[in-house]
């Protein structure tokens, strides 16, 4: 039968629990006792788990008349027989670091260098150099990426908590941009990154919020600029923009998502072609590390 890890103690039935004895009419036993033994005749499934502190087990095992702690296969524990059934009472094995996540501890690392920045909004130059380096440090671990073999874990949406390039203090990062702070009343909210490895779309979704005019409320939007993705080589992808939308929320929320025109080729500066490549650096089921064309580092997390 497979057991799942409980911190305390695990209970696996394992006779159907209408053949277990009725032990819950002993008025002899105290209640804790008594409730345990309910659960033990619900009509719950077979595989159905319940748990017991292990500060409280040493009461209950000294009451069972048919009680007895035995060690198999390195592991502690309390075996309840009865003519017609019996319960295991497994105190889990010590926890210990993840065999199947080797760089857990370098993504933690990390993480705890980009944390408190703003998404890099707040990053000194100290700060930079400290994410740079834990960033090396997980990507050396980890190995070069391979999206052809790996491409089903870009699927999904992804949340960006932090962005060398927004150290430069404009919305565009190393590319136009408007500025944060004081010059503009914009606020930036949250990041996201939607990719759908089917359709090919890569959309990059910035939560906004616009300063209005004292006494009307702030006006809160989200824009979605929509792009198309295809990989070039084994760890690199070229996005080209499509279009971009603007959608109110909040107190507005009601209102239809509007399409921004776009700019005519002619008219858009050459630093804006409307597409660009990044590579991908480190990549597993809930972290992504992205380096852009022009240097940027990004951090994301699945959302």
């Amino acid at each position: 039968m497979k057991s799942n890890t409980f911190t305390k103690y695990q209970v696996e039935i394992l006779q159907p629990p209408n053949q277990l004895p009725n032990f819950t009419h002993n008025t002899q036993w105290p209640p804790l006792q008594q409730s345990m033994a309910s659960v033990l005749r619900s009509s719950l499934p077979i595989s159905h788990r319940a748990s017991i502190s292990a500060t409280t087990a040493p009461h209950i095992f000294g009451k069972f008349p048919a009680l007895r702690r035995r060690s198999c296969d390195s592991k502690n524990q309390v075996v309840c027989q009865s003519s017609s059934g019996e319960v295991t009472f497994i105190e889990p094995p010590k926890s210990g670091p993840s065999k199947d996540d080797p760089d857990a501890s370098l993504k933690i690392k990390l993480l705890s260098a980009v944390s408190g920045l703003n998404r890099g909004l707040a990053a000194s130059e100290d700060d930079l150099r400290k994410a740079d380096e834990a960033a090396k440090e997980l990507e050396a671990a980890a190995g070069p990426v391979d999206l052809c073999a790996d491409m089903d874990k870009l699927q999904g949406r992804w949340k960006l908590i932090y962005s060398s390039a927004f150290s430069s203090r404009t919305l565009g990062g190393s590319r136009p941009g408007p500025p944060t702070g004081r010059l503009l009343p914009i606020t930036l909210g949250q990041v996201f990154q939607r990719i759908d490895v089917f359709s090919k779309d890569f959309d990059n979704i910035v939560e906004l919020e616009l300063g209005a005019p004292w006494p009307l409320p702030p006006v809160e939007l989200t824009a979605t600029l929509a792009h198309k993705f295809e990989l070039i080589g084994s760890s690199g992808i070229k996005i080209t923009f499509d279009k971009t939308t603007v959608k109110p929320t909040g107190n507005l929320s009601q209102l239809p998502a509007l399409d921004v025109p776009r700019i005519p080729d002619a008219l858009r500066p050459q630093s804006n072609t409307g597409s660009g490549e990044f590579e991908v650096t480190y990549l597993d089921s809930d972290t992504r590390i992205t380096r852009g064309d022009r240097g940027e580092l990004r951090v994301f997390v699945i959302a």
